[in-house]
């Protein structure tokens, strides 16, 4: 039977594949572009065995052996969030920061019904990271990881949408996922279903769902931003992963390019300027052109003194101006790589290498440091570097990311490549 726009796939992607095509949607990354990516929700049957990234045996050792404080985890019952004061106590002796988690008392909670959420496992957990940090290369936007971990036959929240898109991969268990249709298509981040919490509650209880099923070991299911679901653990514990995607949209661009232009008109003494004594600020206007007042009037900044609907022609004319002519590749680029971390770095490891370095010693460039050249000054995730020019061709070749010798570098560059964190050994 087929389903218009939720997708169901099949087992079985070729060796060599992104993580997309490999693990998640048995989809090239060109066809989930094309057919799925904020388009409509997906699912994946037995898309992959995902033990070797995560467990129940790895949620046990997270909440019981790590130290974790909060806020790496949440805990919901019944579409409510308990308070962290409930699951959290000091740790005895050496430990007493008051907010680390309190096995005893999760176990209490998890017993009584409550859901247990294992937030940013990408900071926490290598495997899950490791996930996390091809899948955002592969898709080109930032992605985190939670695990959500549910006793028999209950739920942690109420229908609700997220405001980033999901991969859901259930490890554990078997849930059952009920999904509608947005009732906000693509919310911005500060657009979250609380402020559409009628109109989610009525499509949620009758509305037609787009999708009810069961997700079972080793099943995925893609929901873009907006998306509707709930879920329900059924006869025994129920582990999931969700990959959230922070998508970069247009409007993060047109912020980008509003910034920049701002900027530029710092630059402008003109626009400095103060406005008249007396202004009272620009009144409401209809369509641009337009004003809500009688003609003669001064629509501008009511009763001050001065030519104030000149100031705003001005600042108008300007700010089109600096919009046309702005770069918003700098910002850009600046907010995506605070939007993460480089790769892990070891620092005795890291000390090591540079007290053996020599010609032969292979190194690479550090990974997930979204690194970018501009002229002689190298952008990363670890801050810039400026270059003479000599040291210009070998920095660029260090990009691609394969492996070479610090012979190939020069040792003064390897070196100082190394103590910027930049530069990694390849053989650890």
């Amino acid at each position: 039977m087929s389903m218009p726009r939720t997708q169901l796939q099949d087992s079985g992607a070729r060796k060599g594949a992104g993580i997309l095509e490999s693990r998640l949607t048995r989809l090239s990354r060109e066809a989930f572009a094309r057919d799925v990516w904020a388009r409509t929700a997906a699912l994946t049957r037995d898309a992959s065995d995902f033990s070797d990234v995560f467990s129940p045996a790895a949620v046990d050792e997270l909440i019981s052996r790590r130290g974790l404080r909060t806020p790496f985890l949440r805990v919901a019952k019944d579409g409510s969030t308990l308070p962290p004061s409930s699951f959290t106590a000091p740790a005895g002796v050496g430990a007493t920061v008051a907010d680390q988690l309190d096995d005893t008392a999760l176990w209490r909670a998890f017993a009584d019904g409550a859901t247990l959420v294992l937030q940013a496992l990408h900071r926490t957990w290598e495997p899950v990271a490791d996930l996390v940090s091809a899948l955002s290369t592969e898709l080109g936007h930032p992605v985190q990881a939670n695990a959500y971990v549910t006793p028999p036959q209950n739920r942690g929240f109420d229908a609700h949408y997220d405001v980033h898109d999901v991969f859901v991969l259930q490890i554990e268990g078997a849930k059952r996922w009920v999904i509608h249709e947005p009732v906000l298509p693509d919310p911005l981040r500060d657009q979250p279903w609380t402020d559409h919490r009628a109109a989610v509650a009525d499509r949620a209880a009758h509305g037609t769902p787009h999708l009810d099923t069961m997700l079972r070991p080793g099943d995925v299911l893609y929901l873009p931003r907006g998306w509707l679901h709930s879920a329900q653990a059924q006869g025994e514990v129920s582990v999931h992963l969700t990959l959230g995607v922070h998508v970069w949209t247009r409007y993060a661009l047109a912020e980008e390019l509003t910034r920049a232009a701002l900027a530029a008109l710092g630059d402008d003494p003109s626009m400095r300027r103060s406005l008249p004594l007396g202004t009272k600020g620009p009144k409401g206007t209809g369509k641009t052109g337009e004003t809500n007042q009688p003609r003669g009037t001064d629509s501008s900044y009511g009763d001050g003194d001065g030519d104030g609907h000149l100031d705003l022609d001005l600042v108008r004319e300007r700010l089109l101006a600096a919009l046309a002519e702005a770069d918003p590749a700098p910002l850009f680029h600046r907010t995506r790589r605070s939007q993460a971390r480089p790769a892990p770095l070891g620092p005795v490891a890291q000390l090591t290498a540079l007290n053996s370095l020599v010609t032969s010693s292979p190194v690479r460039l550090r990974k997930a440091l979204e690194p970018r050249l501009e002229g002689t000054r190298l952008f990363t995730r670890v801050g810039h570097l400026d270059f003479p020019a000599p040291d210009l061709v070998p920095v660029a070749r260090l990009l691609d990311g394969r492996v070479r010798t610090a012979g190939d570098l020069g040792l003064p560059l390897a070196g100082r490549l190394l103590r910027a964190g930049v530069l990694v050994p390849a053989d650890r």
